[in-house]
């Protein structure tokens, strides 16, 4: 679905504004208790795919995740979208997925984990050569749709595909579901890892993603959308469909490019959020 077009304002970064010390709250995952900067978040966006108007939501967001040839994407798809995000001082990182362009992505195969290593591999090299090629620094690896969400829930898929990323460039971070084994593997891999959150998905009891035919599922409103942001960044819960508040802490939210008033829904939230002091940037950029 195309996204809703707005005129593209010149490159931009977001203010510096100073943050404010946030308590925080229990946490399921401990390690993170010192890892969290408060009244910080990172906005990424899924780029290169063919599917929404990346030239429109790219000045909202802090850092893009750009298909590299497994679900969508090609050579020349991965050069432009590097250009575009150059242009507005976006950082980098690669999409790699299941080679399944008939799915996009989003079907599960059943791959050993020396196979899901060697796409992986194989995929971020690809997209690092065009980085290379530009000028740019990768800055990131994010694993797209359904083998995103098996490496979350299932450790040998994860280890192979953290394996791959530190093969490729040790300095590069994982972006992985919050309290993931993706996650885990990362940093037993010795990875940074940025943990991420859903600014516009609903979650279940447990803090798993609310499946998408559930009624709250998608967060349409931009105020719905505000009010869980805020809750990860100053308060580090999120509260679930039912009601209960689930610790959750984030360094990233995914805004998805393909709804239709993406760039107008990224850029309200994102100018809202500044305003109330909460800095948009990407992991391992200055505050």
């Amino acid at each position: 679905m195309a996204c809703a077009s707005l005129p593209a304002p010149p490159p931009r970064r977001a203010p510096r504004l100073p943050g404010s010390a946030s308590a925080c709250i229990e946490s399921r995952w401990p390690w993170r208790q010192d890892a969290h900067v408060p009244d910080r978040i990172d906005f990424n966006c899924d780029l290169g795919e063919g599917c929404g108007d990346d030239a429109a939501i790219v000045p909202w967001i802090s850092s893009a995740s750009i298909a590299c040839g497994g679900h969508a994407g090609d050579e020349a798809s991965m050069r432009e979208t590097v250009a575009l995000c150059l242009r507005h001082g976006v950082a980098i990182g690669a999409h790699p997925s299941f080679e399944d362009r008939a799915h996009f992505g989003r079907r599960e195969l059943a791959l050993a984990p020396g196979e899901v290593h060697a796409l992986v591999l194989a995929q971020v090299r690809r997209l690092a050569a065009a980085c290379e090629a530009a000028g740019a620094r990768l800055r990131h690896v994010k694993p797209h749709g359904a083998l995103y969400n098996l490496a979350a829930r299932e450790l040998d898929t994860a280890r192979a595909i953290a394996d791959a990323v530190r093969e490729v460039d040790r300095g590069l971070r994982l972006y992985a579901l919050a309290g993931s084994d993706l996650a885990s593997a990362g940093r037993s891999a010795g990875l940074q890892v940025a943990e991420e959150a859903f600014a516009e998905r609903g979650y279940a009891a447990d803090g798993r993603l609310a499946p998408r035919g559930q009624p709250g599922a998608v967060i349409e409103t931009l105020e719905g959308a505000l009010a869980q942001v805020r809750g990860l960044v100053r308060e580090h819960a999120v509260h679930a469909l039912d009601g209960s508040r689930i610790a959750l802490r984030a360094d990233t939210l995914c805004l998805h490019g393909d709804r239709h008033d993406a760039a107008a829904f990224a850029r309200a939230l994102r100018e809202a959020l500044e305003a109330e002091g909460i800095v948009v940037r990407a992991p391992g950029d200055a505050p």
